[in-house]
């Protein structure tokens, strides 16, 4: 095949040019300008079915990058139409997840051929009874050009359904009621919740969480059915800005559980899910002085907790049901220093551990009475996690695995004689054979002698002889591991001779409660130095060369790549910022935006001015400069709820403005949705197959040269 004109060569069709109007920020004596500042719409200038003039601008411009990027990508239409076909081709349309049981149901999720939504169903009492759909979310959704459904639950009695259902995809949903008997929509209708509701145990009082302006879950709210939710009753403000709120049942069925959290504390109030009129009491009051954090499960007479109260990597205790403060607490399990304790699901025999040992999760399995042990699979790099598990009396864990060559496997763990039964492995339809593929866990030495892991996948027969193009994916934020885990989608590039590296980067929780501290505040450059020194040992170890190597992140992975790009825009090819957090001073200085009261023990008040300086020394969009960028792609949602749409479409047009060098740089707004992109199971990989179609074009690589 014939090699065909490349992004890079198309630097004569007219770019998108932003106008600029001047916005003095001041704060600590000190005045940024911002020319793009006129780009923020509030979403009521978004939904107006009338327009005004701003509005009108705001989205001719964005339409207009869109429009730039067609055209410079329009050499790779037919290719990006391969990739998402052979994207959507390895995924087994007509699909079913493993039933699992609860309250008498088993329960499933099924997909049917050529449809974009999921089938949430159940079985009375055995998995050979009659099917009874419970939401045919492809019915639902025939409307819109958005729909999301929310968390699902149904009533103790089994009989009515309460969900959730977002249609702008800003994660604001109204919650419905079906009566699973007659198929009737209940006339409750409950608007601006998180997506779902808890049941008391009386099977007419539920309980959920609204959100306020900035999207902030801070109120619980008590719903008796027949009523009108104007007449709900408000059981919970959550008056602190920086901490949000949440409910739950605990597996006992017990108690109700309402959850105040923060970036570094949590507080808990617990009430008899059989008194659902009753008040709900403190479980341990906040400590925020001493960033205290925890988390409860309720079992017979004890509530477990898992803490760090005295702990950095957290620990288990104990406490009796009727005396929760911390003074009552006592050890069961101590803190180690090279083991992170990440959860817990208690059994009736056996109590089952979440421990992230040299950056694996692990699951650790203690019996009542017998010898603890590690559940083993062989392997040094997987994903290893404990499933749906309603019951408390049985020796079963269903449980899950997968690593970067092993699909996602459902296995039934026997706890008593440790036998494992498959029960699916996600099929790669068309055939995949993981022993093709091969993964390595390698270490590389940060700029002050830390060690990094970096994993990676790639096809066999790929050469480390520094000729393969490389893509670096990385995170490093809020304490949020990436964990080595299979993906279908992955193998359009691994197939055409791509290394696949994500780099465990600090900032995340990957090596223990230290790794996620000294990579935010004042200590978050190193996530992006620890990426750039990754990308360096890669080049040193000859796994790519200059030419060849990509970095990709999203939200504030996203912001990593933005800083990354500004500190060593040198080391890379091209690179895709999705989603990307890059205005970070002005973000976190306007309260008013979703997330931000919430964030400041993750990046720093900038209203203190040592903070503010910190923060200023690395936000991509204010250290923008005058020099050579790589080919950029960036994208973002014009509804998205938590990096708001105007942070990368102000830093597009400064970058374009800026930058020195002919390199491509593209921006694409899908217009009809927010943070997590297309609602569709399907339709989304038009956006990865986009990507994909990006760093494939820069590698010179086509459509025809697939490895075999």
């Amino acid at each position: 095949m014939s090699p065909k004109i490349s992004i890079s060569q198309k630097m004569d069709i007219p770019q998108p040019t932003a106008k600029k109007v001047a916005k003095e920020l001041t704060i600590h004596d000190d005045t940024r300008i911002d020319n793009y500042y006129w780009m923020k719409l509030s979403d009521d200038q978004k939904n107006a079915k009338e327009k005004d003039e701003q509005t009108k601008e705001v989205v001719a411009y964005l339409e207009s990058e869109n429009d730039y990027l067609d055209k410079m990508m329009s050499h790779t239409k037919d290719f990006q139409e391969k990739l998402f076909e052979e994207i959507k081709g390895r995924i087994k349309q007509t699909d079913m997840s493993v039933p699992y049981k609860d309250n008498g149901y088993y329960y499933m999720v099924r997909y049917e051929e050529g449809k974009e939504y999921p089938i949430y169903s159940r079985k009375k009492g055995s998995l050979d009874a009659n099917e009874d759909i419970m939401l045919d979310v492809n019915e639902l959704a025939k409307d819109f050009s958005y729909y999301r459904v929310g968390r699902r639950t149904v009533s103790p009695n089994n009989q009515i359904l309460a969900y959730g259902e977002d249609t702008l995809s800003r994660r604001i949903y109204t919650v419905r009621f079906k009566n699973l008997e007659t198929g009737e929509l209940l006339e409750d209708e409950i608007p601006n919740t998180t997506g779902g509701v808890v049941w008391a145990n009386d099977n007419k009082t539920v309980f959920y969480t609204v959100k306020d302006d900035a999207l902030r879950a801070y109120k619980i709210f008590k719903h008796k059915l027949g009523t009108s939710a104007s007449q709900d009753v408000e059981v919970y403000h959550e008056a602190d800005e920086t901490y949000g709120t949440f409910i739950y049942k605990t597996k006992s069925k017990k108690y109700l559980v309402i959850g105040s959290y923060q970036t570094l504390s949590t507080e808990y109030r617990i009430l008899e899910a059989d008194n659902p009129d009753g008040k709900f009491r403190v479980f341990q009051a906040r400590d925020y002085a001493n960033k205290l954090e925890y988390g409860i499960a309720h079992f017979e007479d004890k509530f477990y907790i898992r803490t760090n109260l005295d702990a950095k990597n957290f620990r288990l205790m104990e406490t009796p049901e009727n005396a929760t403060s911390k003074e009552n607490w006592k050890e069961v399990i101590p803190n180690r220093d090279d083991v992170l304790f990440e959860g817990m699901d208690i059994f009736k025999n056996y109590m089952v551990l979440s421990e992230r040992i040299n950056g694996i999760t692990n699951l650790r399995v203690i019996p009542n009475e017998g010898k603890e042990y590690y559940i083993n699979f062989g392997e040094d790099a997987f994903l290893m996690y404990t499933s749906i598990n309603p019951e408390f009396d049985t020796d079963v864990l269903r449980m899950g695995y997968t690593s970067l060559t092993v699909p996602n496997s459902t296995y039934d763990f026997n706890m008593k004689t440790q036998d494992k039964e498959l029960l699916k492995q996600t099929e790669v339809v068309g055939g995949y054979n993981s022993d093709d593929y091969q993964s390595e866990r390698i270490y590389a030495d940060a700029r002050d002698g830390t060690k990094v892991p970096i994993s990676i996948v790639y096809k066999k027969g790929t050469k480390k002889d520094g000729s393969a193009p490389l893509l670096l994916y990385g995170y490093g934020s809020y304490g949020n591991s990436l964990d080595p885990y299979f993906s279908s989608v992955r193998l359009s590039l691994l197939d055409r001779g791509f290394i696949y590296a994500i780099a465990h980067i600090r900032g995340g929780e990957e090596m223990g409660r230290d790794w996620y501290e000294n990579g935010k505040l004042l200590n978050k450059k190193n996530t992006f130095t620890d990426f750039i020194d990754c990308g360096e040992h890669l080049l040193k170890k000859d796994y790519t060369n200059k030419e060849k190597l990509f970095a990709m992140g999203g939200s504030a992975g996203g912001l990593l790549v933005g800083a990354v790009i500004n500190m060593r825009p040198d080391m890379w090819k091209g690179v895709v910022a999705a989603v990307p957090f890059v205005d970070v001073v002005t973000t976190m200085l306007d309260e008013s935006i979703p997330l931000t009261t919430g964030e400041f023990d993750e990046w720093g008040n900038p209203k203190d001015k040592e903070y503010y300086s910190y923060i200023k020394s690395y936000s991509p969009y204010d250290n923008v400069a005058k020099v050579d960028y790589p080919a950029l792609l960036v994208t973002t949602g014009l509804h998205d709820s938590q990096v708001q749409y105007w942070e990368p479409a102000k830093w597009v047009a400064k970058i374009r403005d800026m930058k020195t060098d002919k390199n491509p740089l593209l921006l694409h707004t899908n217009m009809d949705a927010g943070h997590g992109g297309a609602s569709g199971r399907f339709e989304r990989f038009k956006e990865t197959a986009m990507e994909y179609a990006f760093f494939l074009d820069l590698a010179g690589i086509n459509e025809g040269e697939i490895k075999n």
